[in-house]
């Protein structure tokens, strides 16, 4: 069976409007993906993605951070945050509750790309902060359902457990046909499963959101994996499409032709509800195997000076240099790596670390899927485990894990107190 080709008005709309866009050329950093300040002299300009080709222009996708800054030499130096939209694009009300390190940096990022958000969290500061920033911020849930037009559409972006699950629920009571929940926390896929049918009995669509970006997604996007009734998901496009990362210049995967192109620009609609959460939650699970990996090798250079070691066999090693070296051209080379040179940099002991790691639930539940799919999960496991010894004894191991863990999430090391199963990363 040949493959859906996939299309879509706004791919056939942009391919006209790229002649309307100015003369650009990518300059230094911006070109090769880091923050870079305007120089004299020269104005920043987003270059617009539409087709598979201007998207390489826009920002790098989940892989590696980048700021798709384009310079236009003529006016003093602007810094334009990234937008993935033409003008043509729609935008969207849409009301977002949680204003945590991702949930405040989702509304905006949607506010600078021309939608419109009302907002609410329990905390008035939070809300003030948003309001600064563009969002209408209000005082309670039945406040925020009022204020957005129908179909409406409401983005909660809690810890998962409890508070998300009384949350939706009083959700469910003010909402109507056709409304729209969206789950972009990090909620366990079966608990979307069976939320997606309590909705539905009422006419609710439900949509879960795997996100991923921590506290940098403002600036580089949210590499996102979307679970619900294709339908829902397709309206929700104008959304999604400015909160991904776009395609950035990360080479295209040769036989593509024919599949989704979403993916390539950050976001996928990976199946019903529950799918989306899923296969984040399995994205965790590697990400904890990767960075115990990273972790144990830097412990294995950095303490290769030791004195029960032949003195011959001893090396003195740089680990912040082998960091940055290993950042460039190397098979190694990825966003955790960039994050722990960036640590080692700063200080190649750790001594602002402990070694205590949390774990936010998902590592746990993959394990559990592989258990329950009878799935040899050997490297994920151990990775888990290796969380849990953390907090009897900790090793520059350790360490470098909580640094690279404030590096990517802002994560604050805990104190001896276990974590709340669920509870976001």
């Amino acid at each position: 069976m040949g493959r859906t080709r996939w299309t879509t008005p706004e791919d056939t709309r942009a391919a006209r409007h790229r002649s309307s866009l100015p003369e650009v050329r990518r300059h230094g950093a911006a070109a090769r993906g880091r923050s870079t300040s305007s120089a004299p002299g020269r104005t920043i300009k987003q270059v617009e993605p539409a087709g598979n080709d201007d998207r390489q222009a826009s920002s790098h996708a989940c892989r590696r951070g980048s700021h798709p800054y384009v310079y236009l030499a003529s006016a003093p130096g602007i810094r334009i945050f990234p937008t993935l939209h033409t003008s043509r694009i729609p935008r969207m009300k849409i009301g977002l509750i949680g204003l945590g390190r991702m949930g405040g940096n989702i509304a905006r990022r949607l506010m600078r790309d021309g939608h419109q958000t009302v907002v609410y969290d329990n905390n008035a500061d939070a809300r003030a902060n948003l309001a600064k920033d563009g969002g209408e911020a209000v005082d309670s849930l039945q406040a925020l359902v009022q204020a957005l037009p129908s179909p409406k559409v409401v983005w909660v972006m809690l810890p998962a457990g409890e508070i998300t699950e009384n949350t939706i629920q009083t959700l469910s009571g003010m909402l109507g046909k056709d409304d729209i929940v969206i789950d972009g926390g990090n909620t366990f896929y079966k608990d979307d499963a069976r939320r997606a049918e309590e909705l539905a009995a009422k006419g609710i669509h439900y949509v879960d959101v795997g996100t991923s970006g921590g506290v940098w997604g403002l600036d580089r996007g949210y590499c996102m994996m979307i679970g619900g009734d294709k339908p829902t998901v397709d309206h929700l496009d104008p959304i999604f499409r400015t909160l991904a990362p776009g395609a950035g210049d990360i080479p295209r995967t040769e036989d593509r032709e024919g599949r989704d192109p979403r993916v390539e620009n950050g976001y996928m609609h990976a199946g019903p509800a529950g799918a989306g959460h899923f296969v984040k939650m399995i994205h965790n699970g590697i990400e904890y195997g990767m960075m115990q990996a990273f972790a144990e090798g830097f412990d294995i250079l950095k303490n290769r000076n030791a004195a029960h070691l032949p003195a011959r066999e001893r090396y003195d090693l740089d680990v912040a240099d082998i960091a940055e070296v290993w950042r460039r051209g190397s098979v190694v080379s990825s966003w955790l790596l960039d994050l722990t040179a960036s640590a080692l940099a700063k200080g190649p002991e750790l001594d602002n670390y402990s070694g205590y790691v949390d774990d936010s639930g998902e590592g746990r539940w993959t394990v559990n899927a592989a258990i329950e799919q009878a799935v040899p999960a050997e490297v994920l496991t151990s990775a888990l485990f290796a969380r849990f010894r953390s907090r009897q004894d900790h090793t520059y191991a350790e360490r470098l894990l909580s640094a690279m863990r404030m590096g990517f999430g802002g994560h604050i090391e805990g104190r001896g107190k276990p974590p709340k199963e669920g509870e976001h990363s």
